[in-house]
């Protein structure tokens, strides 16, 4: 070979440069596809909230004590108890009555006599509901999504105290 020449002979390539090309993309794939599952279960579960009337806790399927629920009834007479850190009610519906604590206090136009949904979970030891949340009857969204049962909550309310 001359010495001008270049040198146009296959060179080996190492196996250890062309398996670390190989497996980055790999990992990469794997955890975007763990962290897609993750973000999807966490997304899933946190939107599956059965929605019960007072009257199907325990009687419908879904409607289990030991799950998170969007409960539906009408904030009973004289039940409405204000303390330092939470606000007590009862809501009722065909007859079938929950206590509910809900941290703090619902505001709005939340008082006795309105249909309301409850979202939360039951206290095991106290069947006390333990909301996070509170939906009064008034907002678009509660009428748009749930007249057929505000219709039929209305029908069974008392009538507030002014």
């Amino acid at each position: 070979m001359a010495v001008n020449e270049p040198n146009l002979q296959p060179r080996e390539a190492s196996n250890s440069a062309r398996n670390r090309r190989r497996v980055l993309p790999m990992v990469v794939l794997a955890l975007v596809f763990v962290a897609g599952g993750v973000i999807i279960t966490q997304a899933l579960s946190t939107a599956v909230d059965y929605y019960c009337n007072v009257d199907e806790v325990g009687l419908r399927s879904g409607c289990d004590e030991g799950r998170r629920l969007r409960l539906q009834g009408t904030v009973g007479e004289d039940s409405v108890v204000v303390t330092t850190s939470a606000t007590l009610f009862d809501i009722e519906f065909n007859g079938a009555v929950v206590q509910v604590e809900y941290e703090g206090e619902p505001g709005g136009i939340f008082r006795e006599c309105l249909p309301v949904v409850v979202h939360g979970v039951f206290d095991a030891q106290s069947s006390v509901f333990l909301g996070d949340r509170v939906e009064v009857k008034h907002s678009e969204e509660y009428v748009a999504v749930n007249d057929d049962r505000l219709s039929e909550a209305e029908s069974a309310a008392c009538t507030p105290a002014t």
